[in-house]
């Protein structure tokens, strides 16, 4: 294989790699974890629960779609 190809790949794989860290942190943030639960009113903690379970299906749904094409 030629080495240029090779590094190409392992570069890739790292960008995507952190690419999928950033979104992650971002929708962690955006879904209220940005926030200690001790300074969340009783909503914004059930917010953030519902927002969680809800990026959690996302994510789920986004692995079945990869695994599939």
């Amino acid at each position: 294989m030629d080495p240029t190809k090779l590094l190409q790949m392992v570069w890739t794989m790292i960008l995507r790699r952190l690419l999928r860290m950033g979104v992650d942190k971002g929708i962690e943030l955006a879904a209220g974890k940005g926030k200690p639960a001790a300074q969340m009113t009783k909503a914004e903690r059930k917010a953030a629960k519902s927002a969680r379970q809800a990026v959690k299906r996302a994510r789920q749904a986004a692995a079945i779609t990869r695994r599939l094409r």
